[in-house]
């Protein structure tokens, strides 16, 4: 039994020289991770806040866009970018605002809004904007600042969209080679596109396309082949 007493206090000595050496450490880890623990739990609070607000706030604007109500459309659409621009209605709701603002002939809004998601927005919204602003551009006979909205990357999705509105400046330009080239490579990535669709046919990809690819043939033909 003295044996045992004896083993227990030297363990009982290792373990407050171990305490004392490393105890305030432990202590500064455990309260860390603590912190972090309420810090994380009160982020995702806060972001479920935030999309909640920011949802309501996009059903308000949707209903003014309905009633064509100039006024709260933009304080609306100006309340989920200034305060919510990190919810996906933000992006969102300045699309379906600058369409709003361009039907009533507020350009100017319009493009400040397209602009916004241009900068803010990510992946598809984004590069649904810069084809909205280029067109936009190409009515102002902008041509030069429209084509270089349209440089760089872009969703594999937006391929045919982004070739064919090239091809339209070109041909507003007047430069019908580079126009007839881009309705071109806008053809071809639709025929791609037919025959990797997934979940359907090619069959039915075509004949759901077949509206728009006359249009793009249309395009192309009229302007003529380049031979003379």
């Amino acid at each position: 039994m003295a044996t045992y007493d004896l083993e227990e206090q030297e363990q009982l000595a290792e373990l407050k020289a171990w305490w004392r050496q490393y105890g305030n450490l432990v202590v500064s880890i455990l309260t860390a991770a603590s912190i972090g623990v309420i810090a994380w739990q009160g982020w995702n609070w806060y972001q479920r806040n935030q999309t909640a607000q920011a949802s309501m706030i996009y059903g308000v604007l949707q209903k003014s866009v309905l009633e064509r109500d100039s006024p709260r459309i933009k304080a609306a659409s100006g309340e989920l970018l200034e305060k919510f621009g990190g919810t996906t209605y933000a992006p969102l709701g300045a699309l379906i605002s600058a369409k709003a603002m361009f039907d009533v002939g507020d350009v100017k809004t319009a493009k400040v809004q397209l602009a916004w998601v241009i900068e803010h927005g990510k992946d598809e919204l984004r590069d649904l904007a810069r084809l909205r602003l280029a067109a936009v551009l190409l009515d102002e006979h902008a041509y030069d600042e429209a084509l270089r909205l349209l440089e760089g990357s872009f969703n594999t999705g937006f391929a045919v969209r982004f070739a064919e509105s090239r091809g339209d400046i070109f041909s507003a330009q007047g430069k019908l080679a580079e126009a007839r080239s881009a309705y071109q490579v806008a053809l071809t990535k639709l025929e791609e596109s037919d025959k990797s669709g997934k979940g359907r046919s090619s069959l039915q990809d075509r004949q759901a396309n077949g509206p728009y690819r006359e249009m793009l043939q249309q395009k192309r033909e009229s302007l003529g082949d380049g031979l003379s």
